[in-house]
């Protein structure tokens, strides 16, 4: 008989409750995250399946995580000084508030008024949905300082996993019936479906109790009730490497930006938008996988290797698997990346957890999601019109079919392949290097080092501590 993994034995009973209200939290917003990216992708199926144009879809993803970067400080500052379960309240609220009004604009305008790229319209209707998914990034931050408050030490990176898996449900269920809807339903009814799900994330929300987040709301004393981003930035410098954790963190989003910008355009022109939802839909069980196995066995003892051998990996297969036109080989390699995801923020989850004081948590995750999303949208803006001006019409051309046959193979999307081939390969350069670096040894030797002393293993001692300084 397997081990259950989700719950450390023999829990009293106010720790159990503590993981039972976890688990609540971790449900619900699986549900937020489900709906947010259900409608995020639909309206990228949409966009792409009216207008063909690459351009779009890549300022869509690249301004989605745009929004993210720029909002994530003050998200984190809000989650710091306010109740956590107030947050997440306050979070699906505007969210049902931007799909309401996204859903008036799009019942009162003309489908010809809204589909035009020069006008206003078509930026104001997709801004207000970016900004309605951005949002419930905040519960996200929130989540993730409940894990702190709730979660014992020592199976933090396995709750960790947990997170990773309710992310790639999401990721499955919105893959699948994003293109579902829009080829089916239409992008109406899919907003429809968007704000009834979002009216049952708040209702769930309304209805439960959180007594822990009492304590945990109360600020450090001398903690300025503001965003505060020095005060987090000399959180962030005073453990040594850190800073390198988040920048390590970014490699795997400079690729993911890639991927937002052109992803979908490679599935879409191999599948039908049904077809190309279910096949992702299917892939993205890695993401599950990736999670269960986390909750099982953790993430070793130094997360920040782990992480980057993953990076390596991951940077291996976005190389390679569109090196020839082959469903077979894409969704496969979209599979294996999938399973990978989470335990890069698994690891960066649970660095950031030990070596942290809970009442900055959520300004230093807000300030570590701040920084990397700003790659991706950057990685995205600048792919998207090369892709569409430069890179893809000359693939097509025969001199361009000539150069990348040999490497590629011959079809329509080997522009697309050519960019996924040189953006994999320098992220597997980034972190082997990242591997050799002084601040990696560092940030390793402090995550040790503030290890609880009962959650250290007999077979693997902490290492010693002359002299260590607390960074509250």
């Amino acid at each position: 008989m397997t081990e259950r993994t989700d719950l450390p034995e023999g829990l009293d009973p106010p720790a159990a409750a503590a993981m039972r209200t976890f688990g609540h939290l971790l449900v619900n917003t699986a549900v937020a995250n489900i709906t947010t990216n259900y409608l995020w992708w639909a309206l990228t199926f949409w966009v792409y399946l009216e207008t063909r144009s690459v351009l779009a879809t890549g300022l869509i993803g690249g301004g989605y995580m745009l929004f993210v970067s720029f909002s994530s400080v003050f998200f984190g500052a809000f989650v710091d000084h306010h109740r956590k379960l107030a947050v997440m309240r306050v979070s699906t609220a505007l969210t049902l508030l931007a799909f309401a009004v996204a859903g008036a604009v799009f019942w009162l305008l003309p489908r010809v008024t809204l589909l035009d790229l020069g006008a206003p319209w078509f930026w104001l209707f997709t801004a207000i949905i970016l900004a309605g998914a951005v949002v419930e990034h905040m519960r996200n931050i929130a989540l993730s300082t409940t894990v702190t408050i709730l979660v014992p030490d020592e199976r933090r990176a396995n709750a960790n996993g947990l997170v990773g898996t309710v992310q790639g449900v999401a990721f499955i269920v919105t893959s699948v019936f994003s293109g579902l809807s829009v080829g089916l339903l239409g992008m109406g009814w899919t907003i429809v479906v968007a704000l009834a799900l979002t009216t049952v994330s708040l209702l769930h929300l309304l209805g439960l109790r959180y007594p822990e987040d009492r304590v945990a709301a109360a600020p450090a004393e001398g903690v300025r009730a503001s965003i505060d981003l020095r005060g987090s930035i000399v959180v962030i410098r005073a453990a040594r490497g850190l800073f390198a954790l988040i920048v390590f963190s970014t490699f795997n989003n400079l690729i993911g930006g890639v991927y937002m910008a052109l992803m979908d355009p490679y599935g879409l022109e191999m599948f039908s938008v049904e077809a190309w939802g279910l096949v992702f839909g299917v892939a993205a069980t890695g993401f599950i996988v990736g999670g269960l196995a986390i909750a099982r066995f953790g993430l070793g003892r130094n997360p920040m290797r782990t992480m980057l051998l993953v990076i390596v990996a991951m940077g291996l297969l976005g190389a390679t698997f569109t090196i020839r036109e082959w469903w077979v080989l894409y969704a496969v390699g979209i599979w294996l990346y999938l399973c990978l995801v989470p335990a890069v923020e698994a690891a960066e989850q649970t660095v950031i957890q030990r070596v942290v004081p809970l009442e900055r948590q959520g300004r230093v995750f807000g300030f570590a999601m701040a920084f990397e999303t700003a790659a991706a949208p950057l990685t995205a803006f600048v792919v998207a019109p090369i892709a569409e001006v430069w890179i893809l019409p000359w693939s097509r051309t025969e001199a361009g079919r000539a150069a990348l046959a040999p490497w590629l193979g011959e079809g329509e999307t080997r522009g697309i392949a050519l960019i996924f081939l040189v953006s994999g390969l320098l992220m597997v350069a980034a972190a082997l290097i990242a591997l050799r670096t002084p601040v990696y040894r560092s940030l390793s030797r402090t995550y040790l080092r503030a290890a609880p002393a009962d959650a250290a293993d007999d077979d693997e001692p902490t290492v010693p501590v002359p002299g260590q300084t607390t960074l509250r």
